[in-house]
């Protein structure tokens, strides 16, 4: 049987995507780099191909998962169809979602390795702090847009309450992880309908 070989783009995505999988389960230190090499099916020479060691790969694979999560949040939020404060809970509906479909693991790399890299790797807190600064990012634009359009209204500037949604998440998720429960996730859900009051018609 012939041997299937990545072409060049692909291995290197090849590598990455496995390298997420395996970091969700086993965390980013958990992960030996022989045991994502036989998981990919790719030898130790093509890895260093393209990544000069584990923790440039850990960047690499950080900044590809924000670059999915931005398009993914670019195209719920440009939406017409729905205004901002719909879009908002329907963000957080779709990551209990997720949760839910992992089984009540970790189905966000951010969460994931958050607390475990950023001590551990200079070039992974960086890529962590630029792709979830893009989120929040996300939200205060949203929140923003929420406020004009008058769909909602909130007590707080939408810098802050941006700030303080994305926080409420993360530490929800974190006991969400503990629990192996959603139910933190649908505590901080009814929170965030709180927090993003509807305008009384």
């Amino acid at each position: 049987m012939k041997k299937h070989v990545h072409c060049s783009g692909d291995t290197r995505e090849h590598l990455l995507a496995t390298g997420e999988a395996l970091s969700l389960r086993l965390g980013f230190t958990g992960m030996g780099l022989s045991e994502l090499l036989t998981t990919a099916g790719v030898p130790k020479g093509s890895f260093y191909h393209y990544f000069r060691s584990k923790e440039a790969f850990g960047e690499a694979m950080l900044q590809r998962y924000f670059e999915r999560y931005n398009a993914e949040m670019q195209a719920l939020f440009s939406d017409e169809t729905t205004n901002a404060r719909q879009q908002l809970l329907s963000y957080y509906s779709q990551a209990i979602n997720s949760h839910c479909l992992s089984e009540c693991h970790n189905a966000c790399l951010a969460v994931k390795l958050s607390a475990e890299v950023s001590d551990l790797s200079e070039p992974m807190r960086h890529a962590l702090e630029t792709g979830t600064s893009r989120i929040i990012s996300h939200l205060q634009n949203a929140i923003q847009r929420g406020m004009d359009e008058g769909s909602l209204v909130t007590n707080m500037p939408p810098t802050v309450t941006a700030e303080t949604l994305y926080a409420l998440w993360l530490g929800a998720s974190l006991r969400a992880k503990i629990r192996h429960s959603v139910a933190p996730l649908t505590s901080a859900l009814e929170s965030i309908e709180l927090l993003l009051r509807p305008t009384q018609s």
